[in-house]
This record gives structure tokens, C-alpha cells and sequence, in this order.
């Protein structure tokens, strides 16, 4: 039997997720938790055979956890699914060490056909990511924001999207100073000076497609500067 986690700061997509899973003898869902630290505590201690995350939870993102299952050497196998229907930056989920890629717009059996194949060693990603992934192999194109870390990438989609310091310091539980460090380090890592060129930017690599998972995430209207 292959063993599931399920990690959304959503309840019902977690029910949605389970209620799906529970019709299919093959798996269990042996847990869930509501942020990415929770959710992380909950796959070192459970080692499931898989962790279902979203990209963007409160506290820790879904980047961050799947790269620090990876770098705990844990048995667990990472499928991110996530609202963005164009997936900006699956290359770093792949490099972050994920081995399927989803938009919660795929069909059921799509989802759990991935899962089957992620249980079985094997990575699955969704056929626009994988298109996507071709056509930058094939141009050379890629993405300033690469350049960043995951908490870096959170904090600059944020950013983009109008949030200010103390609400990403409630958000992601982190002080205000540590996010005025992070911005600092993202607009030198993107050779940029203020928010408006970094919306700009955000724009232009399709990273504000995650607005809507964003404002979602939230909880509400974003106040925009």
C-alpha cells in the first residue's frame, strides 16, 4: 500500500484530495497538515512513500520542504500541486528535488495516475510543464528569478503581488527585518531597485500567474502600493 501525506493550508482540497485517494485501495492517506512546517515535521516523522504539497503554504513553501526532504536523505517522494495554471519555475522544483508536477486543474484520474507513477520511482509532470521544460532546453531561455533561493522566490512573488513587510512577516513567520534582508538580496540578484521593477519583471516571466494561489493563500484582497 503507498502511504500519503496531504499538505494545503485548504481544507476542502485536502478533502478533495482524500476522498479521491480513499476510493483506491492502493493508497492510504496516513496524515495531513495545513503549512509547510507542520507539514514537513509531519513527513520526518510519518516517512511516508509520498508528500502531496502545495507550492505556496504559510511558514514553509513548498520549494523549502521539498528541498529539505531531499537534503534529510528521506524516502518520502515530493508531488507539488499547485493553482498556477502555467507553472513558472518548475526547474526549480525539479533541481529542489520534486518528482511530479500538477496543476489543481488536472483531472482526477490524472492525479492519482501521477502519484501511482511517482510511487513507482518514476517522475511525472504535467504535459504544459513538460513542454515548457523542452522549449527552455531548446532556446536556452530561462529565468532571473532561478537566480533565487525559495524563500527568496516567495517573497519576491509577493512582493510583485503588492504585499508589504509586515503582512509577508505574518505570513511566512518571520520578522520584519529578515524580509527586509531578503529584499534586498533579491533586487541585487535581479539588478533591480524597487517593487515596481520587480512587478515588471514578475510580469514578464509569467511569475504573477500565481496571483490568484497567492490572494487565495492570503486570505483576501491584496493591498497594492
Amino acid at each position: 500500500m503507498i502511504s500519503v501525506v496531504l499538505i494545503d493550508d485548504h481544507v476542502l482540497v485536502r478533502s478533495g484530495y482524500r476522498a479521491m485517494l480513499e476510493r483506491r485501495p492502493e493508497f492510504s492517506v496516513v496524515g495531513e497538515a495545513d503549512d509547510g512546517e507542520a507539514g514537513l515535521a509531519l513527513i520526518r516523522r510519518l516517512e511516508p512513500d509520498l508528500a502531496v504539497l502545495d507550492l505556496h503554504m504559510p511558514k514553509l513553501t513548498g520549494v523549502e520542504v521539498t528541498e529539505r526532504v531531499r537534503r534529510g536523505n528521506l524516502r518520502t517522494r515530493v508531488v507539488i500541486v499547485t493553482m498556477a495554471g502555467e507553472a513558472p519555475f518548475p526547474r526549480r522544483l525539479l533541481e529542489a528535488g520534486a518528482m511530479g508536477y500538477l496543476t489543481k486543474a488536472c483531472p482526477a484520474e490524472e492525479f492519482l495516475q501521477a502519484l501511482q507513477q511517482v510511487a513507482d520511482g518514476r517522475r511525472y509532470l504535467a504535459p504544459a510543464v513538460a513542454q515548457q521544460l523542452a522549449m527552455e532546453a531548446l532556446d536556452g531561455s530561462g529565468s532571473p528569478f532561478d537566480r533565487l533561493t525559495a524563500r527568496e522566490l516567495e517573497i519576491a512573488i509577493r512582493l510583485a503581488q503588492g504585499d508589504d513587510a509586515q503582512s509577508l512577516s505574518r505570513f511566512l513567520s518571520i520578522s520584519d527585518k529578515t524580509i527586509s534582508t531578503h529584499k534586498s538580496n533579491i533586487f541585487a540578484k535581479l539588478d533591480i531597485d524597487n517593487v515596481v521593477a520587480l512587478a515588471h519583471m514578475a510580469s514578464l516571466h509569467g511569475v504573477l500567474d500565481l496571483g490568484s494561489a497567492l490572494e487565495s493563500a492570503s486570505g483576501g484582497r491584496r493591498r497594492r502600493r
